[in-house]
């Protein structure tokens, strides 16, 4: 394990610990007249190497530099309201940022796709995700970001109740005139035929009233779509319960990306079972918005299989530092209250917009096609060419190429949102839209490459994360090596993986050898 303390820059913490212990085991010596026994002696090193002010223990992962300052002027007409959000609510920037970006990509996708230069379309669809600790106020920046989010979804289910009423009593009258015309044995087939022809198709239900869910299964997304409205968003300030659901299981995760992906890409959803027959559900589109805490994000975000399958280079992430400490009370800003009203209003407002529909179809969204300017048109080349100049082999971006091979698109993207915010109606992407998008996409360029200069991708180093706060979630701090292989984590069910990541959390200081038959150990829980 010395190479990878070396690499991560603990070779001197480590050799702090390795004296600390061996001070403490000369203590331990001394007293050994008295100890009981040696499982008595071994304990006393574990007490006597961690008393309070002493505490050797190294984290598992070096400390993420400073997270960047949040270019909040390049939100153009977000600003105001991220600012505001993040001034009343008390957070960073960043996470106001996040929110108030969610809500506008979620409003503004059903309405109008990105032209590219290279001829394709894409949706204005944005995947984000938001890493921030327990009270570090996540919740209520996107309750105030996502209010008119929740007011369309109540005025939604009033009409629904409403229209269920009128749909149960025609479907009622429709299905006895049906059953009379088939059971009629007084006409023949193609009698029948005609009458039911002239009845009509059965009723429709009123499509489902909500515009927003923090859980979804790929098998229920595509059962419910075809009744629910086409543009749709996970949105969820509880983000292990997406990350750590039925859809993200190990089983599922694979099947789960891909249909994330092409949803993010604006790819129809298709689904053929033996007992329901063929989906294909074309013209939907799907925003996201998970709101994470670290500990839960470190193994979505490493996760290898997400990597590989494409999903982790089309979400954006931001990691800021934490602000606690600092936040002493303060009665809001009225500027700041308005200024929130009036990005909810024009939500809203986008909101109650029908969107354009394929013809004949009532959930077919037909998005009309966002051009650039010329302008903005020279500014996103300039931007394209820049990313994958440094993003070959050696390259500043060569750590997160794959984010970066999707960082252009990003930015586009964006500048669609921040159009369609502007003017639902609009036509073009102008260039300031379009300097605001790149401005934003170098940001997240850069939270991409702070966050994997941690080597937090480490698979060692993550399963002895997993081990360390498995042993933390049970009450007692004595272990043993069998009960990790019964009831630990399913990656730690081998004895190997097992025995790799208690030798890394032994090295780290995090756990004490107190026998080797059966092999025990004591965790130590950290200050």
């Amino acid at each position: 394990m010395s190479d990878g303390l070396d690499d991560l820059g603990f070779r001197e913490a480590a050799r702090e610990w390795g004296a600390e212990r061996e001070r403490a085991r000369r203590i331990v010596g001394h007293l050994a007249k008295e100890a009981p026994s040696p499982e008595a002696a071994e304990m006393t090193v574990a007490n006597v190497a961690r008393v309070p002010g002493r505490d050797a223990a190294l984290e598992l992962f070096p400390p993420l530099p400073p997270c960047p300052p949040f270019p909040v002027y390049a939100l153009g007409p977000l600003q105001r309201a991220a600012e505001s959000i993040a001034r009343k609510c008390q957070v960073p920037p960043a996470l106001a940022a996040q929110s108030a970006l969610a809500v506008a990509a979620l409003a503004a996708q059903p309405h109008a796709d990105v032209q590219m230069p290279f001829g394709q379309a894409r949706p204005l669809s944005l995947f984000f995700v938001s890493v921030a600790g327990s009270g570090d106020r996540k919740s209520t920046a996107d309750n105030e970001a996502g209010w008119p989010i929740v007011r369309r979804e109540s005025v939604l289910r009033d009409q629904h109740g409403e229209t269920m009423k009128t749909c149960k009593i025609e479907h009622a009258a429709w299905a006895a005139q049906c059953r009379a015309i088939e059971g009629n044995r007084n006409t023949g087939k193609d009698e029948k035929r005609d009458a039911l022809q002239m009845l009509g198709p059965e009723p429709q239900q009123p499509l489902a009233p909500f515009l927003t869910t923090g859980d979804l299964t790929l098998e229920g997304l595509a059962k419910i779509w075809g009744n629910a409205h086409a543009s749709l968003g996970i949105f969820t300030a509880e983000g292990g319960t997406f990350t750590g659901g039925h859809g993200m299981s190990e089983e599922n995760r694979l099947r789960t990306a891909a249909a994330l992906s092409e949803l993010w890409d604006g790819k129809p959803i298709k689904r053929i079972r033996a007992l329901d027959g063929a989906t294909i559900l074309p013209g939907r589109r799907l925003s996201l918005h998970l709101m994470v805490q670290p500990d839960a994000a470190a193994g979505f975000l490493a996760n290898r299989v997400l990597r590989d399958q494409g999903l982790l280079s089309r979400i954006l992430i931001a990691a800021p530092d934490s602000i606690a400490g600092t936040r002493l009370y303060r009665d809001p800003y009225p500027s700041d209250d308005a200024a929130i009203r009036a990005f909810g209003a024009r939500i809203l407002s986008i909101l109650e917009t029908p969107p354009p529909l394929a013809a004949g179809t009532r959930n077919e969204l037909a998005p009309r096609a966002l051009t650039m300017c010329a302008d903005a048109l020279r500014y996103w080349k300039a931007c394209h060419d820049n990313i994958e100049a440094q993003s070959g082999k050696g390259g500043d971006l060569a750590v997160i190429g794959d984010f970066a091979a999707k960082a252009a698109e990003h930015a586009a993207r964006i500048a669609g949102v921040l159009t369609v915010f502007g003017d639902v109606n609009a036509k073009e992407i102008g260039s300031e839209a379009m300097k605001g998008g790149i401005r934003l996409a170098e940001w997240y360029l850069a939270e991409a490459s702070r966050l994997a200069s941690a080597s937090r991708t480490d698979p060692h180093l993550l399963r002895a994360a997993s081990l360390r706060e498995w042993l933390r979630s049970r009450p007692e701090d004595t272990f043993q090596v069998r009960d990790v292989l019964r009831l630990g984590p399913t990656a730690l069910r081998t004895k190997a993986a097992a025995d790799d990541a208690v030798r890394i959390l032994i090295d780290h200081g995090w756990l004490n050898e107190l026998s080797q038959r059966p092999r025990t150990l004591r965790l130590y829980r950290g200050p």
